[in-house]
């Protein structure tokens, strides 16, 4: 096991968005960040801006071909990693540029495609433990190692089942049921490892401005990017945690099933 004097992050999706900006925080916090992006030019371009501790590392998570090289590179050049992020996520499989609020007609349980349902989850759900899964040797190898989920609370069931949530019509078969799925697997994943040297938790960024809805979000991308960093730079947060910012969650940013 290493005693992670360097501490080595990849985080998923790190080109853009939310995370960008926890790529950034771990750069400025002394990690070296393996910045994976399904567009190496578009990662390369986000490395230059992140610093020389950034590198950029082509990673598609739908592509088993993919990450698996992403990971050996990680792995024959460091040996371990202290931190896995996914991040990596889409809302729909149809055309860039539509509103929120087309998308979200699209996706009703009623009504949504067959075809686009697999495809949003075969990112959000099966991509996101595929690539976790590749990482575990890795993490193995830290004396303490970290997997941070970005999911939503549009996927907590305890939520959505307030019929004073104001956010409950968004929550559809598509991209919020993705969600749910996927804090199910990996509060699953926390019990698998809860004896061993791997802390898993979720994290929601709130309903931040982001190309996954358009821009179309209350919170601007910084302030969204405000929990999934403070839990990203933690080291002490309770195995299997899921928060969310305190305007969508309760005592200690606790958000519900």
């Amino acid at each position: 096991m290493q005693n992670n004097e360097n501490k080595i992050a990849l985080v998923s999706g790190a080109n853009t968005g939310v995370g960008f900006q926890i790529a950034k925080a771990l750069v400025e916090n002394g990690y070296t960040v393996y910045a994976g992006s399904r567009d190496l030019q578009k990662g390369k371009a986000a490395a230059e801006q992140l610093g020389e501790s950034a590198i950029a590392i082509q990673l598609d998570i739908t592509d088993n071909d993919s990450v698996a090289t992403a990971v050996k590179t990680i792995g024959d050049k460091t040996g371990y990693l202290t931190l896995l992020v996914n991040n990596a996520a889409v809302s729909h499989a149809g055309a860039a540029g539509r509103t929120m609020e087309e998308v979200l007609g699209l996706q009703r349980a009623s009504t949504v495609s067959i075809d686009e349902l697999k495809t949003v989850w075969e990112t959000n759900v099966f991509g996101t433990l595929a690539l976790t899964q590749a990482c575990l040797p890795l993490l193995q190898k830290a004396s303490n190692a970290r997997i941070v989920t970005v999911s939503s609370a549009l996927g907590s069931l305890t939520i959505n089942a307030n019929p004073e949530n104001p956010y409950r019509s968004n929550f559809d078969a598509a991209y919020g049921a993705s969600k749910t799925a996927l804090n199910g697997i990996f509060l699953s994943l926390a019990i698998d490892l809860e004896n061993t040297n791997i802390k898993v938790h979720l994290v929601s960024p709130g309903f931040t401005a982001t190309a996954l809805n358009n821009f179309q979000g209350t919170d601007s991308v910084e302030e969204g990017s405000k929990e999934p960093i403070r839990v990203a730079l933690a080291e002490d947060l309770p195995n299997g945690s899921f928060t969310g910012p305190a305007n969508f969650s309760g005592e200690k940013n606790v958000l519900p099933w």
